[in-house]
């Protein structure tokens, strides 16, 4: 079983601090595997099992507990006197008005509360107002290209393993399906059906399903690309799919919910300031983007922008599309510790790519650490203190740490 190191080391980090811990992501990123994982570690330190309760609302034993009232009563009956109680609530989004039972809890002595949820929406302003100050997030993602490597047991053979990783999906249980691209397939078909049917229509209570589909194939067919909700309605109904800009919006704000998508902002970086057009949209899983659009549509520049956004946004880092000039940056990663600046190229063998890589990073004046992250197979290189790395040694942390 693969450990997840970098997320069991943030559980282990905030555990007994009096705060919420709250775990989200996609469905099937790894999410109960991760707490699964966390109280065998308890357990392997001296907790003792009548200290640890678990409830996963997707085992349909505990239907009845989605009744919020029911489920306080059952988690206070096993409170254990004068010992911490560890307690792990799986999926609560299933449980309407969770943040009573949450809240209520987090104010007894010696419970220490961990809970996660497939969408953003169980953490939206109208509920997490009962419990804002009192949580800690972990967004959680599926696997790293690092993870996938260790999954085989060695780290050589990068390219093909990078190919691999790409093709067989992030998520963790397509592991076991290695080598079975038709089940790989058929377990992608039925996570996004979940996804759109389950999580987003129901919840939203959309009524044409096959529009919000359309939305999202569109979405993965222009990664990398800037969009607009309005760009989006204009071109799908020019194609004959009717739709305006305010249901794109809403299907957008839905997907990006669930976690199949993801947005990022753009930033002037001159200006020091957010823009509020033109974002750009990443997809959580290359799987799921080569099972809905088949290999035809594979544009490997943006796969890797993807692949790289992704990675920032494992390692803590907010990110943003950089604008300077009349130059784009690829991503501007933020965090407590400053800013980090990359360009994301296939390849910048050529002098004419290399020239067009580096000019929005040397138009940039301050002193952060400026990075071209590219497939060549070549050593290190420095322009002017700028960093071209390759982007699987990145990948794997082979490079500079403060990168």
């Amino acid at each position: 079983m693969l450990q997840r190191k970098e997320y069991l080391d943030k559980l282990i980090a905030f555990k007994d601090k009096q705060l919420i811990k709250v775990v989200t992501g996609i469905r099937r990123c790894g999410k109960s595997t991760l707490l699964e994982i966390y109280q065998n570690w308890l357990l392997e330190q001296g907790t003792e099992e009548e200290q640890i309760i678990s409830i996963n609302f997707e085992d349909i034993d505990f239907e009845e507990l989605a009744d919020y009232r029911k489920l306080y009563a059952y988690l206070k009956e096993r409170l254990v006197p004068g010992k911490m109680t560890y307690i792990f609530l799986d999926e609560i989004q299933h449980v309407e008005d969770f943040p009573k039972v949450v809240d209520s809890l987090y104010i007894k002595k010696n419970v220490d509360i961990y809970i996660t949820g497939s969408n953003a929406y169980m953490l939206s302003s109208e509920i997490a107002t009962l419990i804002s100050g009192r949580y800690v997030q972990i967004e959680m993602l599926p696997l790293s290209f690092k993870e996938y490597m260790e999954s085989t047991g060695s780290m050589t053979d990068r390219g093909v393993k990078y190919t691999e990783y790409l093709e067989n999906s992030s998520f963790p249980y397509t592991l076991e399906l290695k080598g079975q691209p038709d089940e790989i397939r058929d377990y992608l078909e039925g996570l996004y059906n979940t996804i759109v049917v389950k999580d987003i229509v129901s919840r939203k209570r959309i009524t044409d399903t096959m529009m919000l589909k359309s939305v999202l194939r569109f979405v993965f067919d222009n990664i990398g690309n800037p969009l607009s909700s309005k760009k989006i309605a204009d071109t799908m109904t020019s194609d004959g799919r009717k739709i305006d800009t305010k249901t794109v919006e809403k299907y957008l704000e839905s997907l990006t919910e669930s976690y199949i998508i993801y947005q990022a902002k753009r930033y002037n970086i001159k200006g020091k300031q957010y823009l509020k057009t033109l974002e750009k949209y990443y997809v959580v899983d290359i799987g799921l983007r080569y099972m809905l659009l088949g290999s035809r549509q594979m544009d490997a520049g943006h796969i890797l922008e993807n692949v790289v956004y992704l990675e920032l946004l494992r390692r803590g880092y907010d990110v943003y599309v950089g604008k300077i000039d009349s130059f784009e940056v690829d991503f501007v990663a933020q965090d407590s510790k400053g800013i980090r600046y990359y360009q994301v190229a296939l390849s910048v063998r050529d002098e004419k790519t290399l020239e067009r890589e580096l000019s929005p990073l040397m138009a940039i004046r301050d002193h952060y650490p400026k990075v071209i992250l590219t497939l060549d197979d070549d050593p290190e290189a420095q322009y002017d203190g700028i960093r071209r790395i390759n982007a699987r040694d990145w990948l794997l942390g082979l490079t500079d740490n403060s990168l």
